[in-house]
């Protein structure tokens, strides 16, 4: 087992997962703190590595594309201090530093970890039901529904429309962007047969951010409902598969012939269709929405 303990946090690696619990510092981001301890598979990890400086160092985890939600959510526009994956290290706990990366980067080799994407997450996400008030809103999530209601700060047609309710069946996606310079930041959530291009200040569906302190904890919010979407490798598959059925071969027309080398493709697919399938990431009724677009191309 190795262990390094920090004022910024405790890294623990037990050769199956890494354990990470924010410290207690008063330097801590309010993001980290909330998200609490994380449980981080070693199947998640594709590296580790150590950055020194003259006061101090950092350790940085390098996570599998596709693994947690919440990066997937932030899509890598998390800053530093808010990171759950990296911890800062003084320099008198160098060595231990140094000696936990090479335990972790062992035990990758042993277990000859890929560094490649996953087709589903291995982190859970954020728990549930968790509400967030930033910006000109609170975001609430039980599960199963976003609530999103405003504060007096919002534009009028937000608050003359009220509160919204959105059903986790009727969202696609959901984004988070933090705010930059000048330009502010948004909670907002694409909904099924309605997307919106407006400026999250007047999209009834998003949250507009101003920058302050609790606006970061608006990506658990992100987070906890894209770990209950389809992972992103179901929705490219289901994707591909619709692409399929639209250039198909029109049925008034005679079938081409297929090539030994399109059947041969053709028949991976419909393989790895039913892997994904068995193993939850696609539903019965996008699984048979594929299937029925391979079997047409055959």
């Amino acid at each position: 087992m190795a262990e390094i303990i920090q004022k910024d946090g405790t890294w623990v690696f037990d050769g199956d997962a890494l354990r990470l619990t924010p410290g207690q510092d008063k330097n801590v981001s309010l993001l980290r703190r909330e998200l609490g301890e994380l449980l981080v598979p070693l199947a998640a990890l594709a590296g580790i590595s150590f950055e020194q400086g003259k006061k101090s160092g950092r350790l940085r985890l390098r996570l599998r594309d596709g693994a947690d939600p919440l990066l997937h959510a932030a899509g890598g526009r998390l800053t530093e201090p808010h990171d759950p994956y990296q911890l800062l290290v003084e320099s008198d706990r160098y060595g231990v530093a140094e000696y936990f990366v090479d335990e972790v980067r062992n035990a990758l080799l042993l277990d000859q970890v890929p560094s490649g994407p996953v087709d589903a997450y291995l982190l859970p996400g954020p728990s549930v039901p968790l509400s967030v008030s930033a910006g000109d809103g609170v975001a609430s999530f039980d599960g199963e529904r976003v609530r999103l209601e405003w504060k007096w700060q919002a534009e009028d047609a937000k608050s003359a429309a009220g509160p919204r309710t959105l059903p986790l069946a009727d969202i696609v996606a959901v984004e988070w962007q933090p705010t930059i310079g000048l330009e502010n930041g948004h909670l907002r959530f694409t909904v099924r047969a309605a997307p919106s291009k407006v400026p999250p200040k007047y999209d009834p569906n998003a949250v507009e951010l101003w920058g302050f302190k609790k606006d970061p904890l608006m990506a658990l919010v992100a987070a906890a409902v894209q770990a209950r979407l389809p992972h992103p490798a179901a929705r490219a598959a289901l994707e591909d598969a619709r692409a399929g059925e639209d250039t198909s071969t029109p049925a008034t027309a005679p079938p081409a012939p297929a090539a030994e080398d399109d059947h041969d493709a053709l028949l991976r697919r419909l393989r790895e269709l039913g892997d994904l399938h068995r193993s939850g990431v696609l539903t019965d009724e996008e699984f048979a929405l594929a299937k029925q677009a391979v079997l047409k191309r055959m």
